[in-house]
């Protein structure tokens, strides 16, 4: 489960979730409810996949939204849909979604970059929570 926060003139993205896995796929539907005003309106017509090595979950998180971003940037994808598996050395993941189509889409905010102002991923007894601050 995922909620924003406004920070200054950022917006943040706090997640909590039982496993890693939904951790960075409810962080991922976060930044698409910031990018688009109505993610439920994305289809899940297209897919591509993501690998990112790395072991420290803080800054993979931040470089999972960060090819997330780019993949929105560069193609015009709008995803709403992430199959993550995050391991020591890595994700592997799965992003559905399709191009903008502005007939049907009203895109919200223009998010700049992913920070690492404030970033946190953290263990606890009811699984793991994360905050990420996205510039606008």
């Amino acid at each position: 489960m995922y909620r924003l926060f406004d920070h200054t003139a950022d917006i943040g993205i706090h997640v909590e979730a039982g496993d890693l896995n939904t951790l960075f796929a409810e962080a991922a539907c976060g930044l698409f409810a910031i990018i688009t005003a109505k993610v439920e309106q994305v289809r899940c017509s297209e897919s591509f996949e993501i690998e990112i090595a790395g072991s420290d979950k803080r800054y993979l998180l931040v470089d999972w939204l960060s090819e997330l971003l780019m993949a929105f940037e560069l193609k015009g994808l709008l995803l709403c849909q992430f199959d993550v598996v995050v391991s020591d050395s890595g994700i592997v993941a799965s992003a559905y979604g399709e191009p903008v189509d502005f007939s049907r889409h009203q895109l919200a905010h223009e998010v700049k970059a992913i920070t690492y102002h404030g970033l946190r991923v953290e263990s606890s007894e009811e699984g793991w929570m994360a905050e990420v601050v996205v510039d606008i």
